[in-house]
């Protein structure tokens, strides 16, 4: 996929004033008016604005930008199934993409994602072991406890930095698809595993103004580059299914993690739907991405916005 630099974008920043907060929205419908809460349905359809909005104001707050990480492989898998076999627990992971300055669906815009198996483990660089760190991961079981500061994250390391190579040329869990014309795109994959230095997590990148051809997406830009989180809970759940209950590697938690925003959906963090007694019966995880279409937002050395709103948690 060839990325260029998008134009400039020239919309007013103030204009969007939606705090995204669990399943609603307050939507700001002018100076000195009243809000108007528009509650979300539980799929993914959130973005929709009250109809006692006005159509000029801003609906959704921007999802925030966070780092590409090391482990970005170029589009080369068109499909919607990126499990190939993998074992793990079933997830079904349900996208919406909208330009956050007017609440419209982007759509046929090119979605990627890619995360690690299992085991901590990433397509095209298994010979750098868990997470890239490699080493031996230590004997002790994965816990909801805090265990220590994570790796700085320099060139190649789980935290971020520059692009490393890839080792082989697998490409397991990872995969491009479009958005349809309501701005929704699906995914078949397995619940991510873990690996030293970062919460449990999956990456993803935006592309608009591209042309879909038969080799797949070429040209436009990214407009967003981001990760999507899990909550603590689904992340022990699922370390008593295995493969994840072999996973030795050191756990970081989700509030010690220092690429999330710490800033709850807006942040990345998934809404998830499983059953709590027999969540290896598989997870179906949704949430809806505000972007702003005119920007490009792809640098693999991007930082959490510190601007991003705390209320949104």
């Amino acid at each position: 996929m060839t990325e260029k630099q998008g134009p400039a974008d020239s919309r007013d920043m103030t204009r969007r004033k939606v705090v995204v907060a669990g399943g609603a929205a307050v939507v700001a419908v002018g100076v000195g008016g009243g809000l108007a809460v528009d509650a979300f349905a539980d799929d993914g359809g959130a973005g929709t604005p009250s109809s006692s909005g006005t159509a000029t104001e801003a609906c959704y707050t921007l999802t925030s930008e966070t780092t590409e990480g090391p482990y970005y492989i170029d589009a080369d898998k068109i499909r919607q199934d990126i499990t190939e076999d993998l074992p793990g627990i079933p997830l079904t992971l349900k996208l919406k993409v909208i330009d956050a300055d007017t609440c419209r669906p982007v759509k046929n815009a090119a979605v990627d994602i890619w995360h690690c198996s299992a085991l901590g483990v990433y397509s095209g660089y298994e010979a750098m072991g868990s997470g890239g760190g490699g080493g031996t991961p230590p004997s002790d079981p994965p816990s909801g406890t805090p265990t220590g500061e994570p790796p700085s994250g320099g060139p190649g390391g789980p935290g971020g930095g520059g692009h490393a190579e890839p080792t082989d040329d697998k490409r397991y869990l990872r995969g491009t698809w479009k958005t349809d014309r309501h701005g929704y795109v699906t995914f078949k994959t397995v619940f991510p595993g873990w690996y030293q230095g970062r919460a449990v997590h999956i990456h993803t990148k935006v592309h608009v103004d591209g042309t879909w051809t038969d080799a797949g997406y070429e040209g436009g830009h990214t407009c967003h580059t981001g990760q999507f989180f899990f909550d603590e809970k689904s992340v022990l759940a699922s370390a008593e299914v295995a493969p994840y209950s072999t996973n030795t590697s050191t756990r970081t938690t989700l509030t010690e993690d220092t690429i999330y925003p710490q800033n709850g959906h807006t942040g990345g963090l998934l809404y998830l739907r499983y059953d709590k007694r027999h969540i290896a019966k598989g997870v179906h995880a949704h949430l809806t991405m505000g972007v702003a279409p005119d920007e490009t937002h792809d640098s693999s050395d991007t930082q959490p916005s510190a601007s991003a709103s705390p209320s949104a948690s």
